[in-house]
């Protein structure tokens, strides 16, 4: 089964990720989730300033928040300084307002690590909630619409 090129992204595991026995500390996985879906979103052609606040070269705020509600990780292997993983990112839209993404952490095709980083809209000024932006939503549709021909 092939993905987008904009789904599936590398990582290199660097010294600073690493505790003092060499391995991945714990912390780093789901802040590689969150930086996976930042990444993912830049190469499908999101602007990270119109999702993200405070952003440079942003003129105002995005109208739309989308924290984090629910989160999880699970670990399979020791991954260590300098190894080399694949990443691969599988959104999944949960209703109009909230949208979840799943991440697959390989190294040598072998899973190492998954985690999942459940997100939900709200408007910036009001705090309830409300649709997704639309190049959100459309980076949904995108992903959904490759597993769908894919099958």
């Amino acid at each position: 089964m092939t993905t987008h090129p904009w789904l599936t992204l590398t990582r290199t595991v660097r010294f600073g990720d690493t505790d003092a026995a060499g391995v991945m500390h714990f912390h780093q996985l789901l802040r590689w989730c969150h930086e996976a879906w930042e990444e993912s979103l830049e190469l499908y052609g999101i602007e990270a300033g119109s999702v993200f606040p405070g952003c440079r070269d942003q003129e105002r705020w995005p109208d739309v928040a989308l924290p984090v509600v629910h989160c999880n990780a699970n670990f399979q292997r020791a991954v260590h300084g300098g190894d080399q993983l694949r990443v691969k990112l599988t959104p999944r839209l949960i209703d109009q307002g909230s949208f979840e993404v799943h991440s697959q952490f390989l190294l040598a095709n072998q899973e190492v690590a998954n985690g999942l980083i459940r997100q939900l809209a709200i408007h910036h000024e009001t705090r309830r909630r409300c649709p997704l932006p639309e190049a959100i939503a459309l980076w949904l549709e995108a992903a959904q619409i490759g597993k769908i021909r894919e099958q």
